[in-house]
């Protein structure tokens, strides 16, 4: 069992290591910020984001001073206070370049943030558009080293990885092994390969030059899709239109989930519809992320017993070793990590657990999605469209 588990954590590390050289990066230059950009929207749909839209927009307006800048931010029919707090900020700012937008009822067969993107962009007069969760937080620079980034690379789509903070215990217990094992499945050589078909959006951070976003029928184009983000990404690159895909940690940053519960709801909404809803994928990854993260700690365990009980002996001693490089090498997965997401290795002596709760929650996702039982996001239940994938 140490074997298996020191093995399983040695691939993971490797497949880490590669995946991360190949990861490009983008980072904000302090230069960048006296250039003169073409006019940029920053859209964010917020549905009830009341821990989030304050700290949001302030983090958006205060990245850049560049008036060219225009934000708007469409309340989609909360029914906390997020659209009081917006009120309230506006006034207290004063800032000519924040636009509010309560939204429309949503009509039937939208899903998603879509539609609250749709009317953002109506509003909207920037050549390049970006759309932004709320739990997104820009760092100083960001818009101009991003739109400077689309514009210098002649791109359709830019989008991005933010880095990840992780502040309650649920989310010390499940993001980092989660994060260590998408960014091992991820190709971004593929992704950002104009001739491969593989697609990638991140929903978060998601930069169009606005000619593209228009010829690929925008949010409307894929009104009923839940995970909109990849489909606008694959509508990009079936068109012939440039996509990439970039880590950038240092340009923004993403606390996604606040509590166990909605930590839960969140990612047994997604797991299993970003594997493309193919089962065998997504329980692969709850398998992987047991032989890793879990097995090592019960091997751990097993051996301390077995020594307890009837003394040193090789086996024993053997299993010891096995378990504590294993549980090393843990550390070093964790310090790895830290470059793409930013996650320090705090608490990284929680992976044992960490393992389990990304288990169930593959597990979860599957039953969710592919029953719709207890499918929901924020309390609004998810339908997918059509017949259910097959296996």
């Amino acid at each position: 069992m140490a074997a298996v588990g020191l093995g399983a954590t040695l691939v993971c590390g490797s497949l880490l290591w590669r995946s991360l050289t190949q990861a490009p990066y983008l980072a904000p230059d302090a230069s960048a910020l006296t250039r003169v950009l073409p006019r940029a929207t920053v859209i964010v749909p917020a549905y009830n984001e009341a821990d989030n839209i304050d700290a949001c927009v302030r983090s958006i307006l205060a990245s850049t001073a560049a008036p060219t800048l225009e934000v708007w931010v469409v309340d989609d029919q909360s029914t906390d206070q997020t659209w009081a707090i917006l009120e309230t900020l506006r006034a207290e700012l004063g800032d000519s370049r924040l636009h509010l937008l309560p939204g429309r009822p949503r009509p039937q067969g939208w899903m998603g943030k879509t539609w609250a993107c749709q009317q953002a962009v109506e509003q909207a007069t920037g050549d390049a558009l970006l759309f932004l969760d709320a739990d997104v937080r820009l760092q100083s620079g960001a818009v101009e080293a991003s739109v400077g980034y689309l514009f210098d690379q002649s791109l359709d789509l830019l989008t991005l990885g933010p880095a990840v903070v992780c502040q309650h215990w649920a989310e010390w217990l499940v993001q980092p092994v989660i994060f260590c094992l998408l960014v091992i499945g991820f190709n971004f050589e593929q992704v950002n390969d104009p001739h491969h078909p593989k697609a990638f959006g991140a929903g978060p951070f998601m930069l169009f030059r606005r000619s593209a976003y228009t010829a690929v029928g925008g949010h409307a184009s894929v009104a009923d899709v839940i995970v909109e983000d990849v489909a606008l990404a694959q509508r990009i690159k079936g068109q012939g239109l440039r996509l990439r895909y970039l880590l950038g940690p240092d340009v923004a940053a993403i606390r996604m989930y606040r509590s166990a519960a909605g930590l839960w709801e969140g990612w047994t909404k997604n797991l299993h519809l970003g594997c493309d809803r193919r089962i065998w994928l997504t329980l692969s990854i709850g398998v992987i992320a047991l032989m890793t993260c879990t097995l090592p700690w019960l091997s751990l365990l097993g051996a301390a017993g077995r020594l307890l009980s009837t003394g040193l002996t090789l086996p024993t001693v053997l299993a010891l070793g096995l378990s504590l490089l294993t549980l090393g090498l843990h550390y070093g997965l964790r310090r790895l990590l830290y470059r793409a997401t930013r996650i320090p290795p705090h608490r990284w002596w929680w992976t044992g657990a960490g393992g389990l709760a990304v288990a169930a929650i593959a597990v979860g996702s599957v039953i969710k999605t592919e029953t719709g039982w207890g499918w929901t996001w924020r309390g609004r239940p998810l339908q997918l469209p059509g017949d259910p994938k097959p296996l």
